[in-house]
């Protein structure tokens, strides 16, 4: 009698039944994947933990650091205005009085540079911005002319300037206007009647008799507001009386808009004028008639 000699099979065997409660390894790629995800995640949140980090930091920093001081208006006027205005602000034989001059007409020549007088920092035929003055640098000379430049103080110094020298000099004067939205085409009708025989119909300025009208391209809404109400230098002052303060906005907001016009219909030519337009269309026209005479003799 033979005795068949059984055989005992491994699960790992070929057509066992596999142990529901073992877990095939991942492949090698699935793995890498896996340390690559768990690898971003990690320096995703500890570049996020350094930034609020830095944050708050940052705000702390903010929140603790002190205020920043309040300019010495006295001492800017003593060493740069009060050579020609006097320690007073009532004039000397330098300079004219302040008082009754009032805080647009100050404010108005400290923000364009055009005070104080003084040495300027680079030539003007030189390249860069605009020359900006050197106050305290040279003594002034009285007969210099004030013209536009960077201005000399930081936009606080001007303001506590201002709130000096209009005290000092016992006030009065026009106040710094307050520029609301304006009408366009009504701006154009007054600024065409008012003020285009010097500063020209662009905005360009142009010369007058021992004079010149400076461009206001350069000039914000404010300064172009304060030059109205004040009249500097040889410009007459336009009251209440003559525009009113919504004409007088606008008229700032069509000084704005020359700015950058819109120039429908041909080429600008540089905003020159209709006289040089016209100029231009006569040279055209020769131009033309010169050439269409050599075509005939040629034929």
């Amino acid at each position: 009698m033979n005795v068949a000699t059984a055989t005992t099979r491994r699960p790992s065997d070929r057509g066992a039944t596999p142990d529901p409660r073992h877990t095939p390894d991942p492949p090698d790629g699935a793995g890498r994947t896996t340390a690559v995800l768990v690898g971003i995640t990690l320096v995703v949140l500890a570049c996020s933990a350094t930034w609020v980090r830095t944050t708050t930091a940052r705000a702390a920093t903010g929140a603790a650091a002190p205020a920043a001081p309040t300019p010495d208006a006295r001492s800017t006027y003593l060493s740069d205005c009060a050579t020609c205005h006097g320690s007073d602000g009532h004039g000397t034989s330098r300079g004219p009085t302040l008082a009754g001059v009032g805080r647009a007409a100050i404010d108005y020549e400290l923000s364009t540079g055009r005070m104080p007088l003084g040495a300027v920092g680079r030539p003007a035929d030189a390249p860069g911005r605009p020359v900006q003055v050197l106050p305290n640098r040279d003594v002034a000379d009285p007969e210099q002319v004030a013209e536009r430049h960077d201005a000399a103080y930081s936009r606080d110094a001007i303001a506590a300037l201002v709130d000096y020298t209009a005290g000092l000099a016992g006030g009065g004067g026009p106040d710094i206007p307050s520029v609301g939205a304006g009408n366009l085409p009504e701006g154009g009708e007054l600024f065409r009647l008012q003020c285009a025989a010097c500063h020209a119909w662009a905005g360009d300025g142009g010369a007058l008799l021992h004079r010149e009208a400076p461009a206001l391209h350069s000039s914000t809404e404010v300064q172009i507001a304060e030059a109205v109400r004040v009249g500097p230098g040889q410009m007459p002052a336009f009251g209440t009386a003559a525009l009113t303060d919504d004409q007088l906005n606008s008229v700032v907001a069509y000084v704005r808009y020359l700015r950058s016009p819109r120039d429908r219909g041909g080429d600008p030519l540089w905003h020159l004028g209709p006289v040089t337009e016209g100029a231009v269309a006569l040279v055209a026209l020769a131009a033309l008639l010169c050439f269409v005479r050599w075509i005939g003799e040629r034929g």
